[in-house]
């Protein structure tokens, strides 16, 4: 049947307009925010549970199977802080290659299809050498660290705006189609800011107008800052989290460190948490009420050179995490914690639209009860 070509162009023209408005609506879709419920991504709620492996602290060939593992067993979320000791390892001079290979990290973790949390800092602690610091950064003349200081403000925002420049060009935020659903700026700076006074207040205000002004298009967030500026997310670091409230009823509760075991020292007892502890904790804050979760470390790894932070810190950053020093599943602690999640997805849907009801039993015991 011959076919009028003059009837073949309006139809070409709207599949087009289909086309474009499909985009559109793909794009503005694709956003991360939150409300005091969840992280809310392409305006689904999420409880979302995350695990932190250090792409120093292993090889790139070591990268798949990890983020594999990760996946495999429950996690939706993989964070890294960002080391700026071993990027910039001289003013101006930028190493973005072997394990410090941040962008291949990161899109490997897309392509596992988990999304991931950056922690830019760019303090880090970690017991990473001089806390992720430069060395050179210490002999600018008239700098004073972590403060409200013009000479160090300078240096953290050049920083900064480097590896969130980075991170657009290669179209790695959410809001670009990337996995980066959340980014953290600074790093447990509360206990710090308490003791400075007015300095500390004035720069992690600073930081956070800084930071929210780079225009990632997802939420900020600052870990142990209870007065963390809207719309910056304060969160919590701890063996225990439970006990945890944002500062304002709109946020998310939010877990950035729940301490799988702890660092080892020379001379130092090897740590050790029970799986069974681990997953109480982690059951308990969800219960009550929490919404992402992070295990600090997921998989640990190894200080390699002579990165390792602090006295007596050895070159094993095993953590007694999930995943042990060379990428094993640590039984039964993986099994043990992977069946939890299984647990808490089955149970998401009630958990985030809901509010639980609470029955007192007696001083120690309690009923909480969600519908949906």
């Amino acid at each position: 049947m011959a076919v009028n070509s003059n009837f073949k162009l309006p139809i070409m023209r709207n599949a087009l307009l289909v086309a474009l408005l499909a985009s559109w609506v793909c794009s503005v879709a694709a956003s991360v925010s939150y409300d005091r419920k969840a992280i809310t991504i392409n305006a689904q709620r999420r409880i979302l549970i995350s695990g932190s492996i250090h792409y120093p602290r292993s090889s790139p060939e070591m990268w798949p199977d990890l983020i594999q593992k990760a996946k495999e067993g429950g996690l939706d979320v993989i964070q890294t802080y960002v080391f700026w000791n071993g990027h910039e390892p001289a003013p101006g001079k930028y190493y973005f290659e072997g394990n410090y290979d941040l962008v291949k990290f990161i899109k490997l973790v897309k392509q596992a299809g988990l999304y991931v949390h950056l922690r830019i800092g760019p303090y880090v602690c970690a017991e990473w050498n001089f806390g992720g610091f430069p060395v050179w950064l210490k002999y600018i003349p008239g700098i004073n660290f972590r403060t409200n200081n013009g000479h160090f403000k300078a240096q953290m925002q050049r920083f900064t705006e480097k590896i969130v420049g980075m991170m657009k060009a290669e179209r790695l935020f959410e809001s670009q189609g990337g996995p980066i659903i959340l980014s953290q700026i600074e790093n447990e700076y509360g206990p710090m800011e308490y003791e400075l006074g007015a300095p500390g207040k004035a720069y992690s205000d600073w930081a956070a107008k800084m930071a929210v002004g780079l225009g990632t298009g997802v939420p900020w967030v600052m870990c142990k800052q209870d007065d963390a500026p809207d719309p910056i997310i304060n969160a919590c670091n701890g063996f225990y989290c439970d006990y945890f409230s944002p500062n304002k009823a709109y946020k998310p509760k939010m877990w950035t460190e729940a301490w799988t075991g702890w660092y080892t020292e020379f001379g130092g007892a090897v740590p050790y948490r029970p799986a069974e502890d681990m997953a109480f904790a982690v059951a308990r804050f969800i219960q009550k009420g929490g919404a992402f979760i992070n295990y600090y470390m997921y998989h640990g790894g190894t200080n390699f050179g002579r990165t390792a932070g602090g006295p007596f810190i050895a070159t094993s950053y095993d953590y007694d995490a999930p995943l042990d020093e060379y990428g094993l599943k640590r039984q039964p602690k993986w099994g043990h914690l992977k069946d939890l999640h299984r647990a808490i997805k089955l149970c998401e849907p009630a958990l985030v639209n809901g509010d639980p009801t609470v029955i007192r039993l007696g001083n120690y015991e309690e009923v909480n009860m969600t519908f949906f």
